[in-house]
């Protein structure tokens, strides 16, 4: 259709459409490394098409960008990925998942802008990569939850093992995820939700 010279504008489709019951918007990120899953995570919680901008990798990547562990990825995310999930009939989180690699880690800066809280989603073949991760968060004053990814090759270890590797506050909570299935993603959310309203609730969340 050429909609150059329509009389009508295309609107969102049926089911993308903000339910008439909503009250409420929360902007959430969900952030780590190349290769992390954050895209996957998107695409498995929302309830709307996601907004992806995965572009082919190239060679011009060799060398610049580091990715272990996942030698067989053949896209990246160069800008976001969009989605969006009802917690409650009143309740709706906007999901931005950030660029992975390092040399787009400047735009997060503006995806951070408005956010409520976040995700960080960890792999333990990674798990250096996190302190960055995790340090920039911290500097703009952004609640998180640590969610680490289950791969099948990826070596495992007891949770209050990483929360030490990974210097974490006993109270951030941290828990293991399967970012491909919809429910495990969906209890990733709602333990920040609830970690946030233990903030409010305290007055730490400002």
């Amino acid at each position: 259709m050429d909609f150059k010279n329509s009389d009508t504008i295309p609107g969102p489709r049926t089911e993308d459409r903000l339910p008439h019951t909503a009250e409420a918007a929360v902007k959430i990120v969900i952030v780590g490394g190349f290769g992390v899953g954050k895209t996957t995570m998107v695409g498995s919680v929302s309830e709307i098409r996601p907004l992806t901008t995965e572009e082919t990798m190239t060679q011009a990547g060799i060398g610049v960008d580091d990715n272990f562990g996942s030698a067989s990825k053949t896209a990246t995310t160069v800008a976001m990925d969009f989605g969006r999930i009802s917690i409650t009939d009143q309740l709706v989180l906007y999901l931005f998942g950030t660029p992975g690699q390092e040399r787009f880690w400047f735009l997060w800066n503006g995806l951070f802008e408005g956010a409520l809280g976040a995700v960080v989603l960890v792999d333990t073949r990674r798990l250096e990569v996190s302190f960055d991760v995790m340090g920039r968060l911290e500097e703009r004053g952004v609640p998180f939850v640590v969610a680490v990814n289950s791969f099948p090759d990826a070596p495992r270890y007891p949770l209050p093992e990483l929360r030490t590797a990974l210097d974490l506050s006993e109270d951030i909570p941290i828990m293991e995820c399967d970012v491909r299935r919809r429910a495990s993603s969906r209890d990733v959310l709602m333990t920040l939700m609830r970690f946030l309203h233990s903030l409010a609730m305290t007055g730490a969340l400002t």
